[in-house]
């Protein structure tokens, strides 16, 4: 007789391989989505109905076993293959591809998800988005780029936007002093008087009037100097509110900065002179090996401003008439302020380099560092060093001197650093700039030895100048670093990856993202690398892992389940048909 039970088994058949067929679909149709993880459906049977228990085996029969007859097929679920799919190399820094467990963290709205696919793009914020708009989430950096790992934020890296200056630490030289080169023994000495062989004096109504002989004194006011060429008139050399400015004064072949004094009606000829003497970096002590000061001083009897540099033929002063002019308040050239007449030029061996340091803006300062040769022992060498810059806020440009000690064998002995501050009041950067100027660090070594000459060079210095990031990478560790227009290179951030005790518990939301599922576990997120969570590889993208060979192979089988079934469907039919035959 025909059943009816054979036809809803049947049914159940074409139902489940229908379905199969969805699935081997969905895989077959998805084969070139970008971290796409394939699924397959497992099937099994539906409760069978039981015609007899079985019996156990007896002293006249050997048992029976169960009589059963099953009523179809029933989908028992479906499972999720993450296995790592194949890489393909975009070139593209911001294309990211996971080989390992892990999934990269998306925010939509207030929900994170989860995914595999990283292509990711920047948005009109500069934050990393997915092509459906799901921020990447990430770590972030402190104000001294360092990773902080803590809450998840949006990743943020804005190319051609973001700034950023260093102040430099540390500068290093390389060279060699001359050991053998001769002691100094003298300073520059030079005359500012009023005109070749004569001296400057004051008018017939100065106030104070100089002490005879004297012609000047050092209160004397630069409003009653008399003008060297209208002798006897009483015409003043100097004007309250003129300026005197210097430029092109030259220190061992360098020109020292520009600067101004300008003149007021009590301003003395000592004040001019410690102007003169800041301006050039002329330090009073220790004294010349001569037993000269070096500064500023005056010669009264003969009416001259003596300048006496500093010993060390680096450190050899040379003005010329033309360096040091006197400007109306309108800033219009006047005339030359004094004759210059140099008498003695400064000895020694000594060697001078400039340099640049950075503050904190990045604005670039010029520096020059001279040594010169100090004294000779039994335990070796000793020379002094000076620090000059124009860019201190102050009018000194000298900004450091003391003493540095070599060994018999030309090594540097004692401490091999030298501490430097340069004030930047005024500036809006950070004051004052503090930084270390290094003689011995690896290979950057400055020695005391016999040469021909001695030389001396800044090899290495860190800080720079303003840059705009032009570019970024990413690691394998997920550490992204940006490179800067000046050079610089800085962490910003770092992409970290999920993992889940059951990935394959994930729920699958579409556009190729997943959320937590009861079964999925709770997300660890942690740095990649850590925790098999895999690594990053930048410059990829992940494949989909469809195997389509496999997926034609579970198609035909789909087919064939189906066609069979509906033979089973089409023959429980015709039985019926027989059936009813009968009654005719």
């Amino acid at each position: 007789m025909a059943s009816t039970t054979a036809m809803f088994t049947g049914l159940s058949g074409l139902n489940v391989n229908a379905r199969n067929i969805d699935m081997i679909g969905n895989n077959i149709a998805n084969v070139n989505t970008f971290g796409y993880k394939s699924g397959r459906m497992l099937f099994s049977s539906m409760f069978s109905r039981t015609l007899s228990a079985g019996g156990p085996p007896g002293d006249i029969s050997g048992g029976t076993n169960p009589m059963q007859i099953g009523l179809g097929v029933q989908i028992a679920g479906t499972q999720r293959n993450f296995s790592t799919g194949s890489f393909t190399t975009t070139g593209d820094a911001r294309d990211m591809a996971i080989e390992g467990n892990g999934f990269f963290v998306v925010r939509r709205g207030e929900q994170d998800y989860y995914t595999r696919m990283g292509a990711f793009r920047p948005n009109a914020d500069n934050d990393l988005v997915s092509i459906t708009g799901d921020r990447l989430m990430g770590w972030g950096v402190d104000e001294d780029y360092n990773v902080v790992r803590g809450s998840l934020s949006p990743i943020n890296v804005p190319v051609g936007s973001l700034t950023i200056a260093e102040p430099t630490r540390t500068v290093r030289f390389a060279g060699n002093l001359d050991a053998a080169g001769p002691l100094p023994t003298v300073g520059s000495r030079i005359s500012l008087m009023g005109a070749p062989g004569a001296g400057l004096r004051t008018i017939s109504t100065a106030a104070p009037a100089p002490t005879p002989p004297n012609l000047i004194e050092a209160t004397t006011r630069l409003v009653d100097i008399e003008d060297p060429a209208a002798p006897g008139s009483d015409t003043p050399q100097f004007v309250a509110g003129q300026t005197i400015r210097i430029s092109g004064i030259s220190k061992g072949g360098t020109t020292l900065p520009d600067a101004e004094f300008t003149i007021a009606a009590g301003s003395t000829v000592q004040d001019l002179m410690d102007f003169l003497r800041d301006a050039m970096g002329l330090l009073t002590t220790p004294l010349n090996p001569d037993g000269s000061t070096p500064g500023l001083a005056v010669d009264g009897p003969n009416g001259a401003i003596v300048v006496t540099g500093n010993a060390g033929s680096a450190n050899d002063i040379s003005i010329d008439n033309a360096d040091v002019r006197i400007f109306d308040s309108a800033g219009q050239p006047v005339k030359q302020a004094f004759h210059a007449d140099k008498t003695v030029s400064a000895d020694g061996e000594s060697v001078r380099t400039g340099f640049i340091a950075y503050d904190s803006l990045g604005t670039p300062i010029n520096l020059t560092l001279t040594l010169v040769k100090d004294s000779v022992s039994n335990a070796g060498t000793t020379w002094r060093y000076f620090v000059e810059t124009g860019d201190d806020s102050g009018l000194a440009i000298n900004v450091g001197t003391g003493t540095i000690s070599f060994d018999t064998q030309g090594r540097l002995l004692g401490n091999n650093t030298i501490s430097v501050t340069v004030d930047r009041t005024g500036t809006g950067a950070d004051t004052p700039l503090g930084f270390d100027l290094t003689f011995s660090y690896e290979q950057d070594t400055v020695t005391s030895l016999d040469g021909t000459r001695s030389q001396l060079a800044a090899t290495r210095w860190d800080g720079a100048r303003l840059g705009t990031l032009e570019g970024f990478g990413i690691g394998n560790d997920g550490i992204i670093t940006g490179a800067f227009s000046n050079g610089l290179t800085r962490v910003l951030g770092q992409v970290p990856l999920a993992t889940f005790s059951s990935p394959e518990g994930l729920l699958d939301v579409g556009g190729n993202v997943y959320s937590v599922s009861g079964n999925s576990g709770s997300a660890v997120v942690t740095s990649p690398l850590e925790l098999s969570a895999g690594k990053v590889v930048s410059g990829a993208l992940e494949l989909s892992n469809v195997d389509l060979g496999q997926e034609f192979i579970g198609l035909i089988l789909a087919q064939t389940g189906y066609s069979a079934a509906s033979r089973v469907v089409s023959t429980t039919n015709d039985l019926f048909q027989q059936l009813l035959a009968l009654g005719r």
